[in-house]
Parts: C-alpha cells; structure tokens; sequence
C-alpha cells in the first residue's frame, strides 16, 4: 500500500472517529456523555487540521512539526496525534504565587521555568527532592528536579547540557512538578485508581429513570391516590363499586352523599396535589388517579358541573382501583402498601454510593486506601436514617476498591484488574520501583520512579516503516542521569521475581487473551531489569502492517518451535520443526534489521485463509494471524524464559478449559453487526490457540478430558463449530491438516482472519472485504 493510500486512510478513520463523536455529542441525553464527546470532537478536529495543514505526519515518531520525540503528546484513539502537549498548560493559582514580576521571559510559564534556575527557585527544588514533597504527573514535570539534583552535586557540564536542550521548549512547557506530597503506593502494592476519582465516580451515580419514576409513585403518589379513592368512596350511596367477570361495574354510585367535610378534604387534597405536582412529574392524563383527581377539581361542594358519563368514569375508577388493590381501609390495600413502603424506604443505589463517597473524604484524594474495612459497615442513622442498619451492597464496593492498595494478586481475585490492560495499567507501580532501585542516591531514585510511572501513562502513537514507540531513556533528563543507575544485583532478581509473577498472574487470570502490547511493553521493561533478553513481540495492527517484522519475530519463532516440538500445538498449527541460522546477508529496511524470510513463511502459510476477495487489511490481517501461531504472541518465550514449564503442567488443564469455554460462550453471543461478528470470530479463535497452547502441557488423560467438556459445550452451538472442534480432536488423535486447513475426516482448522466470507460466520457479511477489526 502506498504512503499516499496510507495518508488517505488515516484522514477516512480520523473523519469516522470525527462523525461518531459528533453524533454522540449531539443525541446523548447524558450531559457527561455529551462533554467528553465534545471534547473528542475537538482533539478529531485538531487531528484533521493538522494533516491537512502538514503540521501534523501521522505514522511518524515525531508525528508534530519542530517537536522532539520525547515531548509528551496528546494522542487520540488509534495512535493519532492530535498536535497538543500535554505538558503545556497556563499557570495555575500556586505557580502565580511563585512568579516574580520582575522575572525575564516573553510568557508567563517561560519566566517561572526561568525562575526555577534562579537560586532561589534551586533551593526550592533542592529542598522538594529531600522532603520528597513533589509530584509528577507528566514526565516533563521532573525535568528541573534533575538540573537541580545535578547542580548539587557539581555536574555542572550535564546541568548546563540538559537546560540548554530544555531551553527552546520553556516558553510553553511546564518543567516542575506539583508541589505536594505523593501518594504512590509503595513496595509490593498496586492501586488501579486514587481516591479522588473513585469518589467523583461514585457521586456521579444516579437513580435510572424508571426506578426514579417507581419511587415516585410509591412515596408520592400512592399515599394522594389512596386518600383521593377513600375521599370518592365516601361518596357512593351503596356497596363499592366492583368489576364482574366481563368487565362490567356492579355496585352503588358515587356523588350520592357528600360528607360534612367534603370541602376541607378537597381544599386540602389539591393544595398537597399541586404542591407535588410542581416537583413530580404528572400522572398520565387517561388514569384513574389523573380521572378522580379532574373530576374532584370540578366539585367544590357537590356533582352539579359533571354529566353522567363523567360519574360513570368515576364510578369506574373505583371499580378497578378496588379490584386490583383492595377497597380504603381493607386488609388486602393495608398489606399491598406495607410491603410497597418497605420498598420505597429502601436506599437506593445513587443514595448508597453517595454515602459512600462521603466515607471516602477523610482520605486523601491522590492517595489510596489501606483497607476496605475503612469504608465498609452498616449505614448508621446519622448518615441515612432510614437505611440505618442496611449493609454496603458488595457491587458498591467493588467500584471503591478500585482505589484500595494491595497485592496485584488480590487485585486480580476481587476483579478490580479484570484484563491484560489493566494489569498494565498498574503494573508501572511497581516496575518504577524497582528501576530505581538501581540507583544509590535515594533522591534521585524518588524522582526517577515518579518520572518512570507518569512515562508509562504516555499514550502509544500509530507508528509505520517499523518505527518504535519512544523509550523512557530518550527523555533528556534521564539520559542525564544514567551514569548514577549502576545494575545492581538486589534489583536484579527483584525485576526477575516481579517478571515472573507477572506472567503467572497474567496467564492464569486471562488465559483466553494474548498480552496486550501494554503489558507486553512491560514485561519488557522487567526482563531488561532482569538481564534477560526476551524476544517479546507487539500485536500489530492490520490497517498498518508494512510486509515485513524485525528480527524479534524470528527468534521468538524459534524458540516456540524448539519448547513445541512434538506437541499437540505444533501438530495442529504444523510449526516448523526448527528455523535456520540467519543467513550471511541481512535484510533491511528503512535503516532496521528486518526477518523477511520470517515475513515470506507467514505469508506462505496466509494462503490458507485467502480463498476470497477481500482488501488489503483483510490480506494483512491472515499474515499477522500466523505471525502469532508461530511465535504463539510471547507465550513460549515465557514459560521458557521464567522457567515456568512446571508450573504451567499443573495448571493447564484448568486453563485451556477456561479458555474453550470461553471461545464457545463468545459464539454464543449473537452480533449486533457484521463488525462485531468479525470481532468475535477473531477473538474466538486467538482464545482457541491459547488453549490450544495450554492443552499441550497436559498429559493424554487430561488432553481428553478436556476434549471431552470442549464437545459438551459446543453443542449449544450446533453444526456451526462442530467442524473446529472435530478438527482438533482428528488432530489430536494423529491425523493432519492439508494446505487448505482440512482433514480428511471433515474438520478444519480455526484461523481467525479470512479473505473473503469466513465459513464460522452466522450469515453472509456485506463489507466482509473491509475485516478492520
């Protein structure tokens, strides 16, 4: 695909992404949902208003005209740069405080930067990195800690060169950090969320309309109702009117007798009846209560202005009030509204979640919680009195726990890290830390583990021509201190120990998921850490794949044949029995060590899944699909690696069950459109090789009962999987696949990418050539 082609793509996905945000802002009913739409449509517009001006390149690591790699970028979904720094922002109240009038600079933030190499603004730091009373949120904030730190200890030279990089960009930039205390969690713990966001998330809560309207109608209107029915069958000469088997009204008449305080009753009725009504929203105009209270409205003191169908639609209203409720005053109306009451003195879930939120204000809001017993217990009355003595409902709070510290594990098992992501979400905390422990001087490592953890929040850039993502050692300010990181031994197996419970958490949590490229970059960044050189490999999107992969892919294909050999994996996806040395002659592109020969065997395999018209994402996607089968996207890099083997034998029965089942409860799901479809089929099959994956670290027994739970459960599917699940058993028992994915019994092999209609789909796709999912 051409460069020209690509730019035409990216501006198409930028409009979509545009059009979508639009409409969202426009329709939603939810003002929140409407504000961050907008804000989406502005970043959207700014990404087509720089392509179309040239200011912005998409694809680039430098994707912002005259802006260093290392900047930090606004970047919207899909990797798009959107041409605003994160790191510029007006001065807020503290740093005007801070700012002398006197101080050289053409902007604000330029003269407060500049004051900050002042003596005075030295000493400020200086003493910030000793309390460690500072925070960074954006990698940039800690870049005049480190001038600061370097002066201290008289590297003037490195001081002099990082100010001097630093110098162009400090009219816009703000380079210091926040200056306050952080509350990182330390040591072994995680949070996924500080407590200022979980509580602003828990009074956000609302009550949904119709459980509002419900309550409504028990603690507003039914008390009205019930007095207005006995104020008009006080009214009736005879029996109460009630309703026969046909629907006919039997009984006496209303507007016969008019008792003695008719007229205080009404008065008093319709004084609490509008009162209510400028707060509630009214009754519908053809119900009882909307019938009986117009008419009540018409007799101040007696029946003159209503005609007799008007008294027959009274006469009615009681008839069929009395015969779904009960009469005023009867047994069956007095139990219905006691069991109604007890409903509507229940808190509701906005009141408890507010509650909630009020138990969280004694803890600081960028900080975390120890416990969840600090929140948790009975509601007392001063709180809520009519909840007093009412529990926390446990979903309540999963949602507040998502601020609570503790191990990752723990986290895993309270589902507050419920995937991949998230797991590298958090995972930074302690990455950081162990980082920094390389360095002696425990200032610097303080600033180097905050600088570490707000790099990680960086959002990826979509990236061509085998470009890679920027490196947390490509800051200057850290470049500027690496002669003062030593490896040491500690930290070293520190980083190992970390690398290695990770993926044991990772693959034992989301055994039906490849690592996200999130965690993957994580997991690289401890085995760095570990002295281990892992060939970890990104998944790469199909819109941007550029024909060919670096030499990582290679390796980690290699190493996946050499830990699969003989196995029901590689007799089931036919790996190769072992890769060749690289040749004498290296391949290259755009200045990069590529594995083209690796690129050339996938695209040998794709043909496979090819049997159609399609585009060139749908082409692209079938070749980055075997990329993965032959490498198995990092999962024999580990076990080998970590030397997790073992471990993996004793729990993988567990996991690939897991794992089939859900591929099958995913084609349970029906779609909602032909993309969704795609999706699904996409996902089932990477769930289907993960389980394959685990299924070949079982010993027969185990292979076939598993099999055997695998064929119960896909019988809520019917025919339509039955060819997998028959290939895989055919497969297991010795037989092969030919080159079109089949054996000779009629099954086939599950791929996930197609060219053309995939034979899993439910029914035919109208833009099956697009397949970008």
């Amino acid at each position: 695909m051409s460069e020209e082609a690509r730019a035409e793509a990216s501006a198409g996905y930028a409009m979509g992404r545009l059009e979508m945000a639009l409409e969202r802002a426009l329709t939603s009913d939810d003002l929140d949902v409407r504000r961050r739409a907008a804000a989406r449509v502005d970043a959207w517009r700014n990404v087509l208003d720089g392509m179309a001006s040239g200011r912005l390149t998409i694809g680039s690591r430098t994707p912002v005209a005259d802006t260093p790699a290392w900047v930090t970028l606004e970047v919207a979904h899909g990797g798009f740069a959107t041409g605003r720094y994160v790191a510029e922002a007006p001065l807020r109240e503290d740093e005007l405080a801070r700012l002398p009038e006197d101080a050289p600079g053409e902007t604000d933030r330029e003269r407060l930067n500049l004051w900050f190499l002042s003596d005075e603004g030295l000493a400020e730091l200086s003493q910030a990195l000793r309390t460690g009373n500072y925070r960074v949120d954006v990698p940039e904030e800690s870049a005049l800690l480190v001038v600061a730190w370097l002066l201290e200890r008289e590297q003037y030279a490195a001081a002099l060169d990082l100010t001097s990089e630093l110098r162009p960009l400090m009219h816009r930039f703000r380079f210091t950090p926040t200056f306050s205390p952080s509350s990182a969690p330390a040591g072994s713990v995680v949070r996924l969320q500080p407590v200022g966001e979980v509580r602003s998330m828990l009074r956000q809560a609302t009550v949904r309309p119709r459980i509002a309207a419900m309550l409504e109608t028990l603690r507003v209107w039914n008390p009205l109702y019930d007095r207005l029915v006995a104020m008009w069958c006080d009214t009736v000469d005879d029996e109460l009117p009630e309703l026969t088997a046909d629907g006919t009204v039997v009984g006496g008449w209303p507007c016969r007798v008019w008792p003695d305080d008719w007229v205080e009753r009404r008065s008093q009725w319709l004084d609490e009846f509008r009162a209510a009504a400028e707060v509630h929203r009214p009754r519908h105009p053809k119900s009882n209560f909307a019938r009986l209270q117009a008419a009540l409205e018409r007799c101040p003191s007696d029946s003159s202005a209503l005609t007799g169908r008007e008294v027959g639609w009274i006469r009615r209203a009681l008839a069929n009030t009395i015969q779904a409720h009960g009469a005023p005053g009867s047994e069956a109306r007095a139990a219905l509204r006691t069991t109604q009451n007890a409903v509507a003195a229940r808190p509701t879930y906005a009141t408890l979640a507010h509650l909630l939120s009020c138990r969280l204000d004694r803890f600081p809001d960028d900080g975390g919680l120890p416990t969840l017993d600090a929140i948790d217990g009975e509601v007392t009355a001063d709180e809520v009195p009519a909840a007093a003595g009412s529990a926390i409902p446990a979903h309540l709070l999963a949602k507040a726990a998502r601020a609570l510290e503790a191990p990752i594990g723990e986290l895993v098992d309270r589902g507050v890290i419920s995937s991949g992501e998230v797991l590298a979400q958090v995972l930074p905390q302690i990455t950081s830390q162990l980082l920094a422990a390389n360095i002696e001087d425990p200032t610097l490592a303080a600033a180097y583990a905050q600088t570490y953890a707000a790099f990680r929040r960086r959002r990826s850039l979509l990236l061509l021509n085998l470009e890679h993502q920027v490196r947390f050692e490509e800051l200057p300010w850290v470049d500027a201190v690496a002669p003062y990181r030593d490896r040491r031994a500690q930290a070293t197996r520190a980083a190992a120990q970390s690398l290695r419970e990770t993926a044991v958490i990772a693959l034992t949590a989301f055994p039906q998921t490849i690592l996200p490229n999130p965690l993957v970059r994580e997991l690289g960044a401890l085995a760095s850490q570990a002295d281990l050189k892992l060939p970890l490999v990104e998944e790469v999107a199909a819109d941007i794949f550029m024909g060919t992969f670096t030499e990582k892919w290679r390796a980690a294909a290699a190493m996946a044949s050499r830990v699969l050999s003989g196995t029901l994996y590689a007799q089931y996806y036919a790996l190769p029995a072992a890769w060749p040395a690289l040749e004498q002659r290296r391949y290259k592109r755009w200045g990069k060590a590529t594995a083209d020969d690796f690129a050339e065997v996938c695209s040998r395999r794709a043909l496979e899944a090819q049997t159609g018209n399609g585009g060139y994402v749908a082409k692209n996607g079938t070749v980055l699909e075997q990329s993965q089968i032959l490498t198995t996207h990092n999962l024999a890099v580990l076990v080998d690696a970590l030397q997790l083997t073992d471990w993996l034998r004793e729990v993988a029965p567990d996991l690939a069950d897991r794992a089939f089942a859900w591929a099958v409860q995913r084609q349970t799901q029906p779609p909602t459109a032909w993309i969704t479809e795609l999706q699904g089929i996409k996902n089932t099959a990477y769930a289907w090789r993960q389980a394959i994956f685990y299924l070949s670290f079982c010993d027969q027994s185990a292979q076939r009962d598993v099999l055997t739970r695998l064929g119960e459960r896909s019988g809520a599917l019917g025919p339509r999987i039955a060819p997998a699940v028959a290939g895989l058993r055919q497969v297991a028992a010795g037989d092969r696949f030919n080159s079109e994915g089949r054996t000779a019994r009629g099954g086939r092999r599950l791929l996930g990418w197609s060219v053309g209609p995939h034979w899993l789909a439910r029914h035919g796709l109208s833009r099956h050539d697009l397949h970008q999912y």
